[in-house]
C-alpha cells in the first residue's frame, strides 16, 4: 500500500532532511511552504533520488489555506500517512517588555492554529492507517527552565519561545487525544542551530541527524519527545 508523508514548512535543514529520509524509505512526498520555487527545486531534487514527490503552496499561518494545500496532496498523492510539521513562527514579537499586548497572539497562528487545522484535516487519513502519525519539529526554547527562558531573554526571541511551548504542550494534548485512535504523535526537540538554514555559519546539527530521530520515533511509537543537540 502506498505511504504519503506531508512536509509543511518546507525549506532547507530539518525538512529537507526528512523529506529524503521518508522518500528512501518508499514514501511519496508532499511538499508545502509558501514559496513555489523552494519547492520546485525540492520536488526536482526528490525526483532525482527516485522520490515521487510534489509541491503545494500555502501559508501555514492560515487554516483555511493549509487544509486547502493537504486536501489537494490528497488528491494528488493519495491518503496521507505522516504529517511533519516543520513550519514556526513567533520571530515578528523580540522584546517582551516592549511587545504590544494586543499583538503578541499572533505567535500562536502557525504554532497552535495551523498546525491544529493540518492535524485535523489529515485526520480522516492517519485514523485509517496503523501507522498514522504527526511529527513535529520544536526548539528548545519551548522548553520551560530557566536556562531557556534567560536565553530566549537575552536573544530577544521571546515570540520564538511562547510559540514553541505552546506547540510543545499541543503535541502532549494531540498524543492524549489520539492515542485511542492509533495514531502516533511525536515531536523532536532541536537544541541548537540547524546546519543549511539562515541561521547556520557552516557549524551545527545535520538536518539527516534530526530525521533520523524523526524516522526512530516513527518506527518505536512510545517515546512522544526526543531531543537533538
Amino acid at each position: 500500500m502506498s505511504k504519503t508523508i506531508v512536509v509543511v514548512g518546507f525549506g532547507p535543514g530539518i525538512s529537507t532532511a526528512v523529506a529524503e529520509k521518508f522518500g528512501a524509505e518508499a514514501f511519496a512526498v508532499a511538499l508545502v511552504g509558501r514559496t513555489r520555487e523552494r519547492l520546485d527545486a525540492g520536488v526536482q531534487a526528490l525526483a532525482a533520488k527516485g522520490v515521487t514527490a510534489a509541491a503545494f503552496t500555502a501559508d501555514a499561518a492560515d487554516p483555511v489555506s493549509i487544509r486547502a494545500a493537504i486536501a489537494k496532496a490528497r488528491a494528488e498523492l493519495g491518503p496521507i500517512t505522516v504529517l511533519h510539521w516543520n513550519a514556526f513562527g513567533g520571530t515578528e514579537v523580540k522584546d517582551l517588555l516592549a511587545a504590544d499586548p494586543a499583538g503578541v497572539g499572533g505567535v500562536f497562528d502557525i504554532a497552535v492554529a495551523g498546525l491544529l487545522a493540518a492535524v485535523q484535516e489529515a485526520l480522516p487519513d492517519l485514523k485509517s492507517t496503523a501507522e498514522g502519525a504527526v511529527l513535529v519539529t520544536n526548539g528548545a526554547f519551548g522548553l520551560v527552565n530557566p536556562m531557556m527562558d534567560a536565553l530566549a531573554i537575552s536573544l530577544k526571541s521571546v515570540g520564538v519561545a511562547l510559540a514553541n511551548a505552546a506547540k510543545h504542550k499541543l503535541v502532549g494534548l494531540l498524543s492524549e487525544a489520539l492515542k485511542g485512535d492509533g495514531v502516533y504523535v511525536g515531536e523532536v526537540m532541536v537544541a541548537g542551530v540547524v546546519k543549511g538554514t539562515v541561521w547556520s555559519s557552516g557549524e551545527g546539527i545535520e538536518g539527516a541527524a534530526i530525521a533520523d530521530a524523526f524516522w526512530t520515533l516513527y518506527q518505536d511509537r512510545g517515546e512522544v519527545r526526543a531531543q537533538v543537540s
